[in-house]
């Protein structure tokens, strides 16, 4: 799992992935951490609307990034890993509270290489 985290972490462009529209949330401290280390982010946020500086799915991101954090349910998560397969991105960071197991197996059986039971916020370069 290190290795993971240490490639991640490597990595220029990160989305993620339940960012909240207000402050509040924790996508949100996710993301503002993200770019306090100096890592090109997007926020995605399914009820983005022009303006938020939001997007509203991966689909939507004006560039490839190469990981994606997910902060949001487990189910959401199912399919923001599927989403990733389609676009071709190898690497997600399942926050705790965002993982299953079903998209954890997903990420192993199409060699998306998935972080989780980490933070994170807990972790540094």
């Amino acid at each position: 799992m290190q290795q993971k985290i240490t490639d991640f972490l490597t990595q220029k462009k990160i989305a993620v992935v339940g960012v909240s529209r207000n402050d509040r949330g924790f996508g949100r401290r996710v993301l503002e951490n993200l770019k306090r280390r100096a890592y090109d982010v997007y926020g995605v946020n399914s009820f983005a609307e022009e303006g938020d500086e939001l997007y509203p799915s991966l689909k939507d991101l004006p560039t490839n990034v190469d990981g994606v954090v997910c902060v949001v349910p487990p189910e959401q998560t199912e399919s923001v890993v599927r989403e990733c397969l389609e676009l071709g991105i190898p690497r997600v960071w399942l926050q705790p509270g965002a993982e299953s197991d079903t998209a954890v197996r997903f990420c192993e059986e199409h060699g998306i290489h998935a972080i989780h039971d980490t933070c994170i916020m807990l972790s540094s370069t």
